[in-house]
């Protein structure tokens, strides 16, 4: 190989695809998604407040309408007595938007509700209103037993048990920590490492494809070496890809911290209404695969307990950031490298997109299987299936990162990657052989027979 030629090979192709409108418009449009992901859930959450609802109840059972407290979303008024039948028509008239009709209590202490109104409700009313009544019936029945103190029993058999986890490390020291944190972590990191190798080892397929169609290879190849070539190709690539990483994380926090301040999103989290808050809980947790409540971050300790603001601060402190910054660069890079070699390969051995899906086949089976390996390893990161995969060079770029923040051994992550760095280096070879062999094919479809053909040429 020659250096030279490898460095003028990088150079073109590094200028020639920053210099792509689909490069600019990726570049700066991808961090202003990544921004509203971040922000606009709670813009809207915030500056969103739902019309005050007037709502005339007509209590049959005599024990509901108590509960029935007014809120910043709901105000109640007492129609009990009168015609449904007839309030029912009435409703816009009177200024009402629903009416609740409570039946009566039947023998078994149960009762039935109903609202009537000209649009929806909302299911955040109805769960509210659904929440009230149960709380009326389940005090109703516990008075009808007439037993001295009863409601007070029932409120000291309920519990509230907390959970604190705690990790020990080896020098036997405790830290607070949150399986939230970990899986929410290992997901996104699996899934970045195999959006990036997919996207940018399919960009140098579709670059091999796209010169030897056009018959610009010929030119090229008189005056370059097939190998210069290729690995000037996937070099020049890897390095759009981490100017345009890069890129998209500088820009995505100047968006993000800039929409903090336009928009005031601090000052609108510290005004939040609880019925908001809550919203953003069930948003945090769907999310993020755990029961973390916003509602507890501000509270402060009790005895023997950690505020879950502390548990998360501390989670995030006891990550390995270091170790976790490297490995993903060099598994990204080393995973990157192998397979665009592999990509490349095939871009050589066919003349169109279209012909390609069949040798594709070896190469995206295990990028797939280390994909969905990443959500076994977000809850059981230490089951045998997670840890062989995480050693296995195809599948270990995306299933070891996923694995790092929940703690891996040093010696585990240097072995996985020297067997990453070594079957590199071997399919590099074997690329290198099957490109300087396809590159000038034309006329022919490629098939695996072809691509040992060429593999056992000198």
């Amino acid at each position: 190989m020659n250096l030279k030629t490898i460095k003028l090979v990088i150079a073109r192709e590094y200028t020639t695809r920053v210099k792509k409108k689909s490069f600019l418009i990726l570049t700066f449009g991808a961090p202003i998604l990544f921004a509203l992901l971040c922000t606009l859930p709670t813009i809207l959450m915030m500056s969103t407040k739902d019309k005050t609802k007037e709502i005339a109840v007509v209590d049959q059972s005599g024990i509901v309408m108590p509960y029935l407290t007014d809120s910043q979303t709901a105000h109640y008024k007492d129609y009990t007595g009168q015609n449904p039948e007839e309030l029912k028509t009435q409703l816009e008239d009177l200024g009402m938007d629903v009416l609740v009709l409570v039946s009566p209590l039947d023998s078994s202490k149960n009762l039935s509700v109903n609202t009537y109104s000209s649009k929806p409700a909302g299911i955040d009313f109805l769960e509210s209103l659904e929440g009230k009544v149960n709380d009326a019936v389940e005090d109703y029945r516990i008075k009808s037993y007439n037993i001295e103190g009863l409601q007070d029993i029932m409120n000291d058999v309920k519990a509230d048990v907390k959970v604190t986890e705690y990790t020990v490390g080896d020098d036997g020291k405790e830290t607070l920590s949150e399986s939230g944190i970990y899986m929410f972590l290992s997901m996104i990191l699996g899934m970045i490492i195999y959006m990036f190798i997919a996207m940018f080892g399919g960009m140098v397929m579709s670059s091999v494809i796209e010169e030897k169609s056009s018959r610009v290879v010929e030119v090229i190849v008189s005056s370059v070496k097939a190998i210069d070539l290729m690995f000037g190709k996937i070099i020049g690539i890897a390095l759009v890809a981490l100017t345009q990483f890069a890129l998209w994380i500088v820009l995505t926090l100047v968006l993000v911290v800039g929409a903090n301040a336009i928009f005031g999103l601090n000052d609108m989290m510290a005004n939040a209404t609880p019925e908001q808050m809550t919203q953003m809980t069930e948003m945090a947790n769907s999310g993020m695969g755990s029961s973390i409540d916003l509602g507890d971050i501000t509270a402060a300790s009790s005895e023997g307990e950690a505020s879950q603001l502390t548990v998360i601060l501390t989670t995030l402190k006891n990550i390995p950031w270091g170790t976790l910054i490297l490995c993903f660069f060099l598994y990204f890079i080393l995973g990157y490298l192998l397979y665009a070699s592999m990509y490349a390969a095939v871009g050589s051995a066919v003349e169109n997109e279209g012909d390609s899906s069949q040798l594709q086949l070896p190469i995206t089976v295990p990028l797939m299987i280390g994909f969905f390996v990443v959500f076994m390893a977000m809850n059981n990161p230490y089951s045998k299936l997670v840890w062989w995969t995480s050693m296995i060079p195809f599948t270990s770029p995306i299933v070891m990162l996923a694995r790092i923040p929940y703690g891996v051994p040093t010696i585990e992550i240097v072995v996985s990657l020297v067997l990453l760095l070594l079957t590199f280096v071997l399919m590099a070879w074997i690329s290198a052989k099957i490109y300087k062999a396809g590159i000038l094919m034309f006329g022919k479809k490629t098939s695996f027979k072809d691509l040992w053909k060429w593999l056992k040429q000198k």
